[in-house]
């Protein structure tokens, strides 16, 4: 029977997402003793815990079949994979900082500076295309020392929120690009693991869907339907039932997660009563 051979970061914050997202999945994965190869208890599918660094070069030489990582992994290592889709979490920013003290103006302060970076690809790629000359001072950890301790003029690095820069005396002057969890595949899967991958996925953004909408059911007085039902779009149009009160109904939609508040303020101007907004598991369109 073909297995789908997963890679995920062995440890840190981007593995128990992945984790995670598994779990919403319904796959049940038993990794107590944080072993390097976990295998589902439900459904075809072996976990390899890897180093995210390393996990691009595994995928590419089919060691795993698909991997979890940010995604700026996937471009400095530059192997041949194929970026499946976006995850939604573990979303990051890749920047360069300097002393708090320097003056910036704007890029053409790097020219000639030496940059300290575990990213060394993605900011000479950054740099040729502004066409602007740096020295790279190529190091792994710890990359926000590089000033205080002489190595280097700046650093560039992944950034969350900012804190540990302002504790090493830096401050955050070029966001060079985004990042966040993305899936990736080797591109040469045999049609039997591409379709396990396939339902894979199908279950990934049916979980992606329900965090990303929310479910409302209101009371509204029958006059009002149509004028929020134009608010209240949903996945086809709402669910309209009625109500033992005569002239009134019931309302059940989908709306999505990032624009309720103003669809709320909306439905209450147009006489909506007891808005009940629930969490989706999981959407199936």
């Amino acid at each position: 029977m073909s297995t789908l051979k997963i890679a995920i970061q062995k440890s840190g914050r981007l593995s128990e997402k992945s984790l995670q997202l598994l779990e919403e999945c319904g796959i049940k994965i038993s990794n107590g003793e944080r072993k390097l190869k976990a295998v589902a208890q439900n459904f075809p599918v072996e976990i390899l815990f890897l180093r995210d660094d390393d996990i691009p070069q595994y995928v590419e030489q089919g060691v795993a079949d698909i991997g979890i990582l940010g995604e700026n992994e996937v471009w400095e290592k530059g192997k041949a994979v194929t970026v499946i889709q976006p995850l939604g979490f573990a979303g990051c920013r890749m920047s360069l900082a300097i002393p708090k003290d320097e003056s910036y103006t704007d890029l053409t302060y790097f020219e000639g500076k030496r940059i300290a970076t575990s990213y060394p690809k993605i900011l000479v790629d950054f740099f040729n295309r502004n066409n602007i000359q740096v020295f790279i001072e190529e190091i792994s950890g710890s990359v926000e020392i590089a000033t205080s301790i002489g190595l280097a003029d700046a650093v560039f690095d992944i950034v969350s929120t900012g804190s540990t820069l302002l504790m090493n005396g830096l401050k955050e002057v070029e966001t060079v690009v985004k990042s966040e969890a993305v899936l990736i595949a080797n591109p040469n899967l045999t049609e039997a693991t591409q379709a396990i991958l396939n339902k894979l996925l199908f279950r990934i953004q049916s979980v992606r869907e329900g965090k990303q909408n929310k479910y409302i059911l209101l009371n509204a007085p029958n006059s009002a339907i149509e004028s929020i039902c134009a608010v209240l779009p949903g996945m086809k149009s709402p669910t309209v039932l009625p109500l033992v009160n005569e002239g009134w109904s019931s309302l059940h939609s989908v709306i999505q997660e990032d624009d309720y508040w103003n669809r709320i303020e909306q439905l209450k101007n147009l006489g909506a009563e007891g808005i009940l907004i629930i969490p989706i598991e999981k959407m199936i369109r």
